[in-house]
Order: structure tokens, then sequence, then C-alpha cells
């Protein structure tokens, strides 16, 4: 018994190993280092002046953990399905036994393993460098960034393409970031330590709904990537 959860766990290591080559590289441990630069341009902003004011708890979420998260997001997102079709592999993975959805799940756990890992070294140099934040702004940049890895995911699937999948969802994220003060419990950066002379029960409830929300339409949305990956004549016939 213990023997065969030692061999399960060794298979699952590899295959989680070898879906983040992948899906991130060779070298993709290199992955969740990249977002730090993001920190440190913020910070030189801060030292030369170009930013006037202090990093407040309000701009952990998506200013500091948030963005960079979101665009690495987005760069591993178009890797998972539209990889395999710019690499010409596409056919192979369609003969895994039980269907490809085993190989698009392991490089979606691979990608969300290497998101998990940016953000923390984010929150730690966020923390350390900038401003304090409640443990809900972790979800909260998280979130998001979930968001558009399926959404690049969904579009490069679509599309047949990583270039395009990753354009798309960078227009989504463009057409966003300026129109979600509006109405902001829509957003998928959702923030409610951004939401200052709103009552904390109606703050609450925002909360709720805009969390449970977006996990349907992040779980509908892979479901439907996944879905027309799965339709091999359709996707090899062009």
């Amino acid at each position: 018994m213990i023997g065969r959860a030692k061999a399960w766990l060794a298979d699952a290591v590899r295959l989680l190993h070898l879906s983040a080559r992948v899906t991130a590289g060779r070298r993709y441990w290199i992955a969740p280092l990249l977002p730090l630069l993001w920190i440190a341009f913020q910070l030189f902003r801060l030292l030369i002046g170009w930013r006037p004011e202090n990093f407040t708890p309000a701009d952990a979420q998506n200013v500091l953990i948030g963005f960079p998260l979101t665009v690495l997001a987005i760069g591993l997102g178009v890797r998972i399905i539209a990889g395999e079709m710019d690499f010409r592999t596409l056919e192979i993975a369609y003969t895994v036994p039980g269907g490809t959805h085993r190989v698009w799940l392991a490089k979606l756990s691979a990608a969300l393993i290497l998101l998990v890992a940016a953000e923390a070294l984010l929150a730690l140099a966020s923390f350390l460098f900038c401003t304090g934040f409640p443990p809900g702004a972790l979800y909260g940049a998280l979130q998001g960034a979930v968001f558009y890895m399926i959404l690049a995911t969904g579009f490069s699937a679509l599309f047949k393409g990583e270039a395009v999948g990753a354009l798309m969802a960078c227009v989504v994220l463009a057409i966003n970031l300026p129109f979600q003060g509006g109405m902001p419990m829509l957003s998928p950066f959702y923030n409610a330590e951004a939401r200052i002379g709103v009552d904390a029960a109606d703050i609450l409830a925002e909360t709720i709904r805009n969390r449970v929300g977006y996990a349907l339409i992040i779980a509908a949305i892979a479901a439907l990537s996944f879905g027309r990956a799965e339709q091999r004549e359709r996707v090899l016939g062009g």
C-alpha cells in the first residue's frame, strides 16, 4: 500500500516536471522569478520620484502582484493547448490513453504551480519592500491571473496559435483595466481594499459574488477550451 502510494507520487511529480518543461521551457524554474522585475521597476519609480506617493495595501493586489502575475499567466496559458499545435505535436497528444484532456490538465496543473510560486515571491517582495496587505489580496490577484490564463488558453485553442491567443487575451486585459473602476464587482481584479466608503456588509456580499462567479466562469471557459481541443478532426482539419 505504501509502496503504491510512493510510486504514484513519484509518477505525479515526474508528470508535473515534464509538463512544466513543455509549458514554460527547459528552465521553467526561471518563470516564477521573472515577475520580480516588476517589483524592482516599481521601487525604481518610487526612488527617482516617478511615483510621488508610497504604496498602500490597496495597491498590493493588482498594482504590485496581480498585473505581473497576469502577464506570466497569459504566457503560460497560450502554451497549454496551442503549444502542441505550434510544435506539431498535437497528433501525439491524441494518442494518450483516456483522451487528450489528461495532457491539458497536467499542463494546466504545472502552470498553476508556477503561478502560485510566482505569487509567493511577489507577495514576499511586496511585503518586505513596498507595503503590507490582507491575505484576501493574494486570492484576488490569483483569481485575475487564472482567469486570463484560461482565457488565453481558450483563445489560442480557438484561433489555433499562441501569438493570436496571447494578442486576444492582451486586448481583453487592456480593455478591462481602464474600466474596472466603474463596475468593480464585474472585474476579475475585484479589490475589496480599494472599495473606500462602502459598507462592510456590502463589500463582503460583493466579494462573495465576485469570487463564486469567476470560479464558475473559469471552469466554463476551461471546459469549452478542452472540449474544442478534444475534437480531433476539427482541430487537425485546419
